[in-house]
């Protein structure tokens, strides 16, 4: 490796280990870690002892390596370091010592100090968008030397929803068990586990577009994949009909003024703008009251039925959620923009 600093940042834990792994191994090489290799976790300042780890990490980074021709030293968690603490390092990272290397794991964003000092970014996130979570799982694979095809990730990207942080581990019980040999999907669905959930923008966007099949589809898997019960979705649709609520009548002309009143940003103020026209005062109205509704059914006013014990999924929530969504679906499906 001939970077002096890497740092893996990402806002998901298991993602960003995951990578720190394979970092470690690429700047290892085949040194022996019991030479080569320090480990320390930023986290320990806040143990009992309270003891700062800064002061070894940095013996370690300006001692010259011994036995082997370098060391690689690790630091985990490093978003906790104190910010005396960060200063130190990025002095260092600003002129390394020979011969050694540092590794820093940020779980955060890159905006983080650390990230912006070192010589190498590997940055983890995948975004909630479809074609970047099955290439994502492509690449992922293909470190591993796992060979699959593009139906075949597709597949696996659908199983696995937004939990992109199992792909790894996936990816390395495959190159275990399976080497390099081409596999399909049947290879594969024994190892994947349960359906991982979707980004709730799923199921609104199904809502707004007016397609009532697609919004089934997709609340029938947010529910089968236990990310969310019935209560949290009816949840999350009046977050989504009160913004519209707060818009209409507002005198609220474009996005960056639907931004400040609502609090967001971006492109979801400007989908909330554009469906508060959309649907105007009477359908949002009707919406928010199907929506309360579905809210008191689902705590005890109404019961279809416990768990299913064939899909373990309870027949209250799903008929109450299928029934709000179509609904929802078929009035913007009606809708014309005024």
């Amino acid at each position: 490796m001939s970077s002096a600093s890497v740092c893996v940042v990402g806002t998901d834990a298991t993602m960003v280990y995951d990578a720190v792994h394979n970092v470690i191994a690429g700047a290892l090489g085949d040194l022996d870690p019991s030479f080569a290799l320090q480990d320390f976790t930023a986290k320990d300042v806040t143990s009992s002892g309270g003891e700062s780890v800064a002061p070894r990490v940095l013996e370690a980074l300006n001692t010259p390596p011994f036995l082997v021709d370098r060391r690689v030293v690790v630091v985990r968690d490093a978003q906790s370091l104190l910010t005396d603490e960060v200063t130190e390092l990025l002095a260092w990272m600003s002129d390394p010592a020979p011969s050694v290397v540092l590794v820093l794991a940020v779980v955060g964003t890159k905006a983080n100090k650390l990230v912006k000092g070192a010589s190498e970014v590997v940055e983890v996130n995948v975004s909630s968008r479809s074609a970047d979570r099955v290439t994502f799982v492509e690449s992922k694979m293909a470190d591993y030397r796992v060979t699959i095809d593009h139906a075949t990730a597709l597949k696996v990207t659908d199983q696995l929803g937004d939990d992109v942080a199992r792909v790894d581990a996936l990816a390395r019980t495959l190159q275990a068990i399976y080497g390099t040999a081409p596999l399909n999907f049947s290879h594969i669905e024994p190892y994947l586990g349960d359906a991982g959930d979707v980004p709730e923008w799923d199921l609104t966007d199904a809502i707004d577009s007016g397609d009532a099949t697609k919004a089934i589809v997709v609340a029938r898997r947010m529910l089968d994949s236990k990310g969310r019960a019935g209560l949290q979705i009816v949840n999350m649709l009046q977050r989504h009909y009160l913004r519209m609520t707060k818009l209409e009548g507002s005198g609220v002309r474009n996005a960056e003024e639907a931004g400040v009143l609502l609090g967001i940003k971006g492109f979801p103020a400007q989908k909330s703008l554009q469906m508060s026209q959309r649907l105007g005062t009477e359908r949002i109205a009707t919406a928010v009251h199907w929506i309360t509704d579905a809210d008191i059914a689902l705590k005890g006013g109404v019961s279809y039925g416990g768990k299913d014990l064939d899909t373990d999924m309870d027949v209250t929530d799903l008929t109450v959620i299928e029934i709000l969504v179509a609904r929802l679906a078929k009035m913007t499906q009606g809708a014309r923009r005024r």
